[in-house]
């Protein structure tokens, strides 16, 4: 069998591959959040409005 090209001391990374990744963890991670927060909307819609806004005020 031949062996490997290159030593197995030598270390190599793969820039761009990194930065794909990162993103795309990165992205899935913005995406999760959105989610819990579109589903705690839907479970409780009026919970993050202040009352003001949908009760009427006192006038004096």
């Amino acid at each position: 069998m031949d062996r490997a090209a290159h030593p197995a001391t030598q270390f190599e990374v793969d820039v761009d591959l990194g930065f794909a990744l990162f993103f795309l963890f990165l992205l899935c991670f913005f995406l999760l959040v959105t989610v819990v927060r579109c589903a705690q909307t839907v479970m409780d819609p009026y919970g993050s409005i202040s009352t003001s806004t949908y009760q009427e005020e006192q006038i004096t």
